[in-house]
């Protein structure tokens, strides 16, 4: 029964372009819908503007102030904004919580990546990395953790109104041009560049821990005949000659960073609970 349920209670941290307000939006529609069935409450949620949560959030859910998330005692911090605020407050987060990261393309910074897995080492916390698009992988992750992992490569393809890329790469598409690779090369060098598209390859990358965000590697790929869905491409290699090549389409619309199928993932992870990891792809 509902009230017989552990209540995990939860934060939700949340802003940026619309793909990432959906991603809050759906996170929290559903906590509160569904989180009493499944022992989650709602206990904050904080968006750069907060007049854009006041017509589907209680005025008390509101946190006005991000610092002041200390005050509401969430067990599950959850992030889905940006790598900016992965950066600013994760090590906070992970004083007072447990911290799920939507934008583990933060983790590609070495610095960063170290300081919030010694933060979680020292409070005893986790920091969960939502799978996302990326399909398989926890089957990655056991395939590194036996010693087997080899290689690993990841091919995202989208509608090139769909990449949100630093600097000017993509600023003369044309909607007759077809193809073309935008990048290739670690998923180290390539986090910088699409911080809000490669969430994926990031996942991966910590899921692949022997080879980590270096040794990981992707590519970006605009193509002008994917108006309805984004293409994400994995290939595993293992030892003795061991390969697995998946192909993804995830629905998505033109101009959207993150497929419609993403979003549920997050969802995934929160009900998935707790494991015994300090950082955990889940």
């Amino acid at each position: 029964m509902a009230d017989m349920l552990p209540v995990m209670r939860i934060g939700v941290v949340g802003h940026g372009h619309l793909d990432q307000l959906f991603a809050r939006q759906y996170l929290v529609e559903r906590l509160q819908k569904e989180g009493a069935q499944v022992g989650l409450t709602l206990v904050f949620v904080w968006n750069r503007n907060t007049d854009k949560l006041r017509e589907s959030v209680a005025e008390e859910l509101i946190l006005h102030n991000l610092p002041d998330f200390t005050d509401r005692g969430a067990d599950v911090i959850v992030e889905v904004c940006h790598p900016k605020i992965v950066k600013d407050f994760g090590v906070q987060f992970l004083s007072k919580a447990h911290f799920l990261v939507g934008s583990p393309s933060a983790l590609s910074d070495p610095q960063l990546n170290q300081e919030l897995r010694q933060a979680a080492e020292h409070h005893g916390r986790t920091l969960y990395v939502p799978s996302g698009a990326l399909w398989g992988g926890q089957d990655i992750l056991r395939l590194n953790d036996s010693g087997s992992l080899k290689a690993l490569f990841i091919r995202m393809s989208k509608h090139p109104s769909c990449f949100r890329l630093t600097g000017d790469v993509l600023s003369d598409w044309t909607e007759d041009e077809g193809r073309r690779v935008l990048f290739s090369g670690s998923v180290a060098e390539l986090c910088p560049v699409a911080p809000n598209n490669v969430n994926t390859m990031a996942a991966a990358a910590i899921a692949a821990g022997t080879l980590g965000f270096a040794g990981v590697q992707g590519e970006i790929v605009s193509d002008t005949a994917l108006s309805d869905y984004h293409v994400v491409e994995v290939e595993v290699t293992g030892a003795n000659g061991f390969t697995v090549h998946t192909v993804r389409r995830n629905p998505a619309k033109l101009g959207a960073v993150t497929g419609s199928a993403t979003y549920n993932s997050f969802w995934s992870s929160l009900l998935g609970g707790f494991c015994c990891r300090r950082v955990c792809v889940c």
